[in-house]
């Protein structure tokens, strides 16, 4: 006789949206996502008997970005981390290009699992970088730019040759803000005697 068909997820549920055709001998999933991986079993029975039959279903999805690069400026001297993270199955390999041409490993150069990073940066490293996420099903891009500050210390017009007049006895605060990238040493002078700390 015509055996009765039905269908099962091994270790799970059926997925909301399958559908069964002609006569239930038929599993359909649509738009089919990474939860609908498994194990399905189709089992047939009639008054004579019954069969089983097991199938794996793998899914496998192209890559997509969970977290991208974003444009960056950074005081020369100063640690570049950037971080790609992309989902997909197979899980994505990542590369790096600066300026469309391939990222080597060097000495201030570290690339792993989707971070770079650039020790003591300098001008040099300025340029557009691209990070690449890929497996078998395809390839994906994101792209940032990386601008270094380099500049000698300069003092903003209001801060040279100020005078400054107070009363004997009260605390006076002279500030010293030099534009400058990297970030300066600073040493104060009175006169041409260098100043020292004290209790005053």
């Amino acid at each position: 006789p015509v055996p009765t068909i039905s269908w099962r997820k091994v270790n799970g549920h059926n997925p909301s949206k399958a559908r069964l055709r002609k006569s239930q001998a038929v599993l359909e999933i649509p738009n089919v996502q990474l939860e609908d991986a498994g194990m399905y079993e189709c089992k047939a029975e009639n008054s004579r008997g019954r069969n089983v039959f097991r199938g794996q279903l793998q899914v496998y999805t192209f890559p997509q970005w969970v977290d991208k690069l974003n444009d960056t400026q950074l005081d020369s001297g100063d640690q570049l981390r950037w971080e790609c993270k992309a989902t997909g199955k197979p899980r994505p390999t990542y590369r790096w290009l600066k300026n469309g041409v391939p990222l080597r490993p060097q000495s201030r150069t570290e690339m792993v699992n989707g971070v770079l990073m650039i020790h003591s940066v300098n001008v040099s490293d300025a340029g557009m970088y691209q990070c690449l996420a890929e497996n078998k099903y395809g390839t994906i891009y994101a792209s940032a730019e990386l601008k270094i500050l380099a500049s000698a210390p300069t003092f903003p017009l209001n801060q040279m040759g100020k005078s400054i007049i107070v009363t004997k006895g009260q605390e006076i605060v002279i500030e010293c803000k030099p534009q400058a990238s990297p970030k300066p040493t600073i040493t104060w002078k009175k006169g041409d005697k260098a100043l020292r700390e004290s209790k005053r």
